[in-house]
């Protein structure tokens, strides 16, 4: 309410949990930067909670190209029968860490996921 104040700090991605920043809007939609885990308690909360923001590499690793954990976590959710992410962010998703696999010499490994492609 307008008569308190907040009561706790938002939930910032580890790497900026220490750096005493506190940063309220994100500059490339105006969506606040979250931790994964955050997001993923909004997910159990609410079944149709917004994937994209789950699945930002930035609310794990200051890296916004390292999509490690974003595809993994994504293939967990999949297993799990979530399907609410859409096909292009599906398609960005698994092209960019076939990308990021490749770019460092593992391209076998780039083509497994580029094996998970929903448009065949």
């Amino acid at each position: 309410t307008s008569e308190c104040e907040k009561y706790a700090c938002c939930p910032l991605p580890p790497y900026l949990e220490d750096s005493g920043c506190v940063i309220e809007e994100d500059d490339n939609g105006g969506r606040p930067l979250r931790d994964v885990c955050f997001h993923l308690l909004k997910l159990y909360s609410d079944r149709s909670y917004e994937l994209d923001q789950l699945l930002d590499p930035r609310s794990v690793t200051s890296d916004p190209l390292d999509f490690r954990l974003s595809w993994h976590l994504w293939e967990v959710l999949r297993a799990l029968n979530y399907s609410h992410l859409s096909q292009q962010s599906w398609g960005v998703l698994n092209t960019s860490y076939a990308a990021q696999l490749e770019s460092e010499g593992l391209w076998e490994w780039a083509v497994f996921v580029m094996l998970h492609q929903p448009d065949t």
